[in-house]
């Protein structure tokens, strides 16, 4: 069993997905490598980011979501997951958030 929590999420489209937490440096490393040099997030390489450390599965890329709606509310999920801004009020959140009631 790993160290780092798991999230089971449900599109409105109704496609499954499962994010983990990376651990907190890498969020670090995530919002950095997110960023231009002026500091704006820029989307893609958040997607990118969110794809490759965060969404475990389906492993995806940029390129395989087919509906521009679907794939921004999935990295947007992912993205509220690991920051902790996600409230723990998805339908499929499994046990422990602590923050569900």
């Amino acid at each position: 069993m790993t160290n780092f929590n798991q999230k089971d999420f449900t599109s409105q489209q109704g496609n499954k997905y499962i994010f983990q937490h990376p651990g907190v440096r890498m969020v670090s490393k995530i919002n950095d490598a997110s960023k231009n040099k002026h500091g704006v997030v820029l989307e893609e390489r958040l997607s990118e980011e969110m794809l490759k450390h965060v969404i475990v599965e389906p492993k995806k890329r940029i390129d395989d979501f087919k509906d521009y709606t679907e794939y921004s509310e999935v990295i947007n999920a992912a993205y509220s997951f690991i920051s902790g801004q996600d409230g723990g009020s998805d339908d499929d959140q499994q046990a422990g958030s602590g923050e569900e009631g």
